[in-house]
């Protein structure tokens, strides 16, 4: 553990070191939900009471896992929920003389025709002077005031409306600490206590809804100068933190349900091939979601070794990994059970702006496989505003735009705010028919039947939808495979 230098604006500490803090949780199974904490202590043992009621916390789990790095002054811990029953309110406590009752929804099964709504974050950076700055049937997360009229505050105060968040890419930010003059002194400890600060932050959000994480390229090291990743210290490279803090909450794949025995036997492939929290899928509902890395683990990756970024991470599989991963998981899928395909990754290949908000690795590595199974939507940020794309593939407009096209409708909601500020809207490309960059704002997906799904774009100052649309599929076949 590192030693704390004053001039870093951490946290305090609280007295009893067990406090749990930087909550978070995740769905890790078709009936299990993962809990994940940080200490400033390392845990002998780490556990968790709950129950479905919140005064009768009778079932526990417990873990040995607790794990810091080099420079990093708290420890994660993590433990998973088994045997929940479905789409039910379970009530939790984390083990210690200094902490409370909270409570989460549990898992639908695949194949539950519920309307549910999912929430889609990304590039969220830290709040305050190392950031930027700006009757329910549930408690209103209690939040730091000056986040009320950030996307947190904004995620707070439509808690009742959705169930999960996806968030693939671009946590914190903490790897631009010396764009603030008052970091430059404190350097590997300006960007732990980024860190900090921004997870405590999150926490009343990500402590109740499941908060489903893969890469961006700021978790991948100290500073985003390129060719500088060899002056990073211990522990602030190669995606370090993100894998500590994420890397025992995050699913595989989940085993299928459908009665076709090809569609089981790729997921157990499936299984196998997953490296969460890289990349990964899960089922919730009407929905399949697949969380894929766009910055390691495929040819010409920007994070890659050698790669545009000069970041040098990875790779985190063996060659093709994820590849063959990505491949197994989209053709598993039964459309009959889980009608929504949704991946999600965080670099975009359609943005306006030009080319430097493409990544051509990207799309040559996945369009071809996620049209070929027929993914339904496409949710990429990286670039920091929000966009909306008629179905596209291979650059060309799908002539069925939101009813029942072959193509992908894509996404960029990159705008959730942080300290780089938003991306200008820029030139425009052919297929976007919508493109937002005046104030901060994020996604909501409204899966409303097998058939229609809404995408709304949020403003997060005002909670004003700022775009929406719907899109039909016929989802008339079990299986997609097209050319």
């Amino acid at each position: 553990m590192a030693a704390v230098v004053l001039g870093a604006d951490f946290p305090a500490i609280p007295a009893d070191l067990t406090t749990p803090v930087q909550q978070r949780l995740a769905i890790i199974g078709p009936d299990a939900m993962s809990v994940g904490w940080n200490t400033y202590t390392e845990l002998n043992q780490s556990c968790v009471d709950y129950g479905t009621s919140d005064s009768s916390l009778t079932s526990q789990v417990c873990s040995t896992y607790s794990a810091t790095y080099d420079t990093s002054r708290t420890y994660s811990n993590a433990v998973t929920l088994t045997g929940l029953e479905p789409a039910t309110t379970y009530y939790y406590k984390i083990q210690s003389t200094n902490s409370s009752v909270e409570h989460f929804f549990s898992p639908r099964v695949a194949g539950d025709k519920t309307p549910f709504n999912l929430d889609v974050v990304i590039d969220l950076g830290v709040y305050g002077a190392d950031g930027f700055t700006t009757t329910k049937r549930d408690t209103i997360p209690s939040i730091q005031p000056e986040l009320n009229h950030s996307t947190i505050g904004s995620l707070a105060t439509n808690v009742n409306n959705y169930e999960i968040i996806i968030h693939p890419g671009d946590f914190a930010y903490a790897d631009d600490w010396y764009l603030k003059a008052d970091n430059l002194l404190d350097g590997s400890q300006a960007y732990e206590a980024i860190l900090e600060v921004f997870y405590d932050q999150l926490a009343p959000i990500a402590g109740r809804k499941a908060y489903m994480a893969s890469p961006g390229n700021h978790e991948a090291d100290c500073t985003e100068i390129d060719y500088t990743t060899g002056l990073c210290p211990e522990g602030q490279q190669n995606f370090t933190d993100f894998m500590n803090r994420f890397g025992h909450t995050m699913p595989t794949a989940f085993p299928s349900t459908s009665s076709d025995s090809n569609a089981k036997a790729l997921a157990s492939q499936d299984q196998s091939l997953a490296n969460p929290p890289f990349w990964y899928s899960f089922e919730y509902g009407m929905a399949h979601i697949t969380m894929i890395d766009t910055e390691t683990d495929f040819a010409n990756a920007p994070d890659g070794p050698g790669g545009s970024a000069g970041l040098d991470g990875g790779p985190f599989g063996a060659p093709n990994q994820q590849i063959q991963f990505l491949q197994a998981d989209l053709a598993s899928v039964d459309r009959s059970v889980t009608p929504w395909l949704i991946v999600a990754g965080h670099r975009p290949w359609y943005s306006t702006g030009g080319s430097g908000n493409i990544c051509s690795p990207c799309q040559t590595a996945f369009e071809s496989i996620i049209y070929k199974y027929g993914v339904d939507v496409v949710v990429n940020g990286h670039v920091h505003n929000s966009q909306r794309f008629n179905p596209v593939y291979n650059n060309t407009a799908d002539p069925a735009g939101l009813e029942n096209p072959k193509a992908p409708l894509y996404i960029v909601a990159g705008g959730a705010g942080n300290i780089e500020g938003l991306s200008s809207v820029g030139s425009n490309y052919s297929t976007n028919v919508f493109a937002y960059a005046d104030d901060f704002s994020y996604a909501t997906f409204k899966l409303l039947d097998a058939n229609h799904l809404e995408v709304d774009f949020i403003q997060s100052s005002t909670n004003a939808i700022l775009d929406t649309s719907v899109l039909y599929k016929a989802h008339n076949k079990s299986f997609v495979v097209q050319s």
